[in-house]
This record gives C-alpha cells, structure tokens and sequence, in this order.
C-alpha cells in the first residue's frame, strides 16, 4: 500500500459527476479529501490517495482521459 498526495483540476463539465467516488470504487483506491473548492464553474480538491501503486496509476490514467488535471501534491498534506 503507497499514499499520494495529488490535486484533481475538473473541467466544468465535469464538476457534477461522481469522479472521487468513482475513482475509489473502480480501482479500489481509498480517496482522504483534504481540501476542495468546487462551484458551477470551476472545481478543485487536493487529496490523499491509497492503495497498490498499479491501482493508483491506473486511476490517474482514467482521470486525465476524463479531462480531469492531476498535479503531485509535494510535502505533508495538513487536513483542513
């Protein structure tokens, strides 16, 4: 089991779908948010991803081809 630190971007058409969940339900991925800002218009969450490494690479891939924007979260993620 490995932990990542990482923060989804959503493209607008995006925002109303159920990625997180659906993150952690098809890949068996457990999804700690530590922070969001998410509206009608743009949304965000920094978060802590766990789980096997191959499980987790294979999730991010499915999220970029979503459109979604996934960034490394670098250092300690505080919970807020």
């Amino acid at each position: 089991m490995v932990k990542r630190g990482v923060k989804f971007t959503f493209p607008p058409e995006l925002i109303k779908e159920p990625i997180i969940y659906n993150l952690g339900q098809q890949f068996e991925v457990v999804t700690n948010i530590r922070r969001a800002d998410i509206n009608g218009v743009k949304g965000w969450v920094v978060l802590e991803l766990e789980g096997k490494e191959k499980d987790i690479e294979h999730g991010i891939a499915w999220l970029t081809g979503k459109g979604v924007r996934v960034d490394p979260v670098i250092g300690d993620i505080v919970e807020g």
